[in-house]
């Protein structure tokens, strides 16, 4: 593992993830999925929003896809990370800096995305987990994050 304070490890109902973090294409978003990370607000969130050859999206503590923490929203860091297989990207409305605890994880490359939503980080293990996720918009017995963990504090 290169960076362990840059890495994070989900748990989820699949099997083990990890995501390596990029701070350098966007800090202020790595900055909050740490912290929330840490604070415990994604441990039991359902992958709420899966779509078959696109992604799956987590990350609302109520299951719908209209939540988020109690934290400001982030202003958007955008960046020329392409949106590719594995690419961990924030979700957010129509406001570009409306991006607050929901994230997506891309199955496919999804170029139509790239320079409009902000890239933090990639998956480096485990993509086969997410493969496996139930889909649906919304999912039916929803697949969840049983922990979301720093790698440093593990």
């Amino acid at each position: 593992m290169a960076d362990p304070e840059n890495t994070l490890i989900l748990e989820t109902t699949k099997g083990e993830v990890k995501i390596e973090l990029k701070p350098d294409l966007a800090p202020n978003h790595v900055a909050r999925i740490k912290e929330l990370a840490r604070e415990g607000f994604y441990d039991g969130v359902v992958f709420h929003r899966v779509v078959d050859g696109f992604m799956a999206q987590c990350g609302c503590p109520d299951g719908t896809g209209m939540g988020s923490s109690d934290k400001p929203d982030l202003e958007q860091e955008f960046n020329e990370e392409p949106h590719l297989r594995g690419t961990c990207s924030m979700a957010r409305t129509n406001n570009p800096d409306s991006a607050n605890s929901q994230f997506f994880i891309c199955f496919e490359p999804s170029g139509f995305l790239d320079e409009q939503y902000t890239v933090w980080g990639q998956v480096i293990e485990g993509m086969d987990n997410i493969d496996q996720l139930k889909r649906g918009e919304p999912v039916r017995k929803p697949d969840s994050i049983v922990s979301m963990k720093v790698a440093a504090d593990i």
